[in-house]
């Protein structure tokens, strides 16, 4: 029904109104009693064998929603009735800002994928807060940070703390994103010396609590394969809980879509199907060449159960969707979890 009827209505309008929409027809349709839990019958699998334990944390299954989708956490309760193991908001900034000027946000309906240049558009690391104090649910909530547009490479670090720790009181984990490719110079930070500086820093600052939380590193799939050894170097000497591989990629490969279409939409990061194999590939090099040292959420293009068992036979620990939530609708939770069931009963 989604693919043949929902989908092709909301794909006759700008993208990013009708992902504004959408949040409004769910929030909506959850108020109404009886809706939330019909939602939970048709799309939630509760099985324990789907249960993964990772750095402390106990998911009820290894699906996520990554982040980019529930910017501002005021979806995550509804998204729990879809049946979601966790799901990751932001990214949040400590000041609120607008993002990049609109259009931003792009379907490229022949690949089965998304170019967004959203520019970290969010309401500020106070508001998050204030969102994930009314948590209704029992689902996992991570928090993805970032740094503010104009806050120069230098001082970022004062960003992410600020950010880290607003949130603290109300995520299970966080992820320190330093690869969208959005903000400008931001994926700077991922060289070895200012990466080891601001996980050190967060993880300092996470030691003096009562109770420290999970911190790990979100990742680009364009990095070179001297610069996923430093990560791996980097991973291990500060010791934080893991890496999720991969954001958005800013390459053009791989794409049917007409190039002078592609070239008209300009500067952002590729997600969908054609990130499908090289975010396996980073997942499966980092796994590999750390002797599995560390939890891996993978990310990147998966649209069915087979991507998904790709994605954790390369050594993902977890899965995350967004873009195959777009395009395959929220029956792909499902579809994954049922998957990974059959696989384990067929070994």
């Amino acid at each position: 029904m989604y693919k043949s009827i929902v989908r092709p209505i909301f794909f006759l309008f700008d993208p990013e109104k009708i992902h504004y929409f959408t949040f409004s027809l769910v929030k909506t349709l959850c108020k109404i009693p009886f809706v939330a839990s019909i939602f939970r019958s048709l799309y939630l699998v509760e099985d324990k064998r789907l249960e993964r334990t990772l750095f402390g944390i106990t998911f009820k299954n290894p699906v996520g929603l990554a982040a980019g989708f529930d910017k501002n956490a005021v979806l995550y309760n509804e998204l729990a009735n879809f049946g979601f193991g966790f799901v990751e908001i932001g990214t949040v900034t400590p000041k609120p800002q607008l993002g990049n000027d609109k259009p931003r946000l792009f379907r490229l309906k022949k690949d089965e994928a998304l170019i967004n240049r959203m520019g970290f558009n969010n309401e500020g690391s106070l508001k998050a807060a204030d969102q994930l104090r009314k948590r209704k649910s029992k689902i996992i909530v991570g928090g993805n940070i970032g740094k503010n547009k104009m806050t120069a490479n230098l001082d970022a670090v004062y960003d992410y703390l600020k950010a880290f720790n607003d949130l603290y009181p109300y995520v299970d984990y966080f992820v320190v994103n330093v690869s969208s490719p959005n903000t400008p110079n931001l994926r700077a930070l991922q060289e070895k010396e200012p990466l080891t500086y601001l996980l050190k820093t967060l993880k300092r600052e996470n030691g003096r609590k009562s109770k420290p939380k999970p911190i790990l590193l979100k990742i680009a799939p364009d990095l070179t394969e001297s610069q996923l050894d430093d990560i791996i170097d980097i991973v291990n000497t500060v010791k934080i809980a893991g890496v999720i591989a991969t954001n958005t990629t800013v390459s053009r490969e791989n794409l049917t879509t007409d190039t002078s279409e592609v070239a008209a939409i300009g500067a952002g990061g590729v997600s969908g199907k054609p990130l499908k194999d090289h975010s396996t590939e980073v997942i499966r090099y980092l796994h590999q060449k750390s002797n599995g040292a560390f939890p891996i959420i993978g990310v990147g293009g998966i649209y069915s159960a087979a991507d998904a068992l790709e994605k954790l036979e390369a050594g993902a620990s977890l899965v995350q969707i967004y873009s195959g939530f777009v395009y395959e609708g929220p029956g792909l939770v499902k579809e994954i979890c049922e998957g990974v069931l059959k696989a384990e009963n067929n070994p």
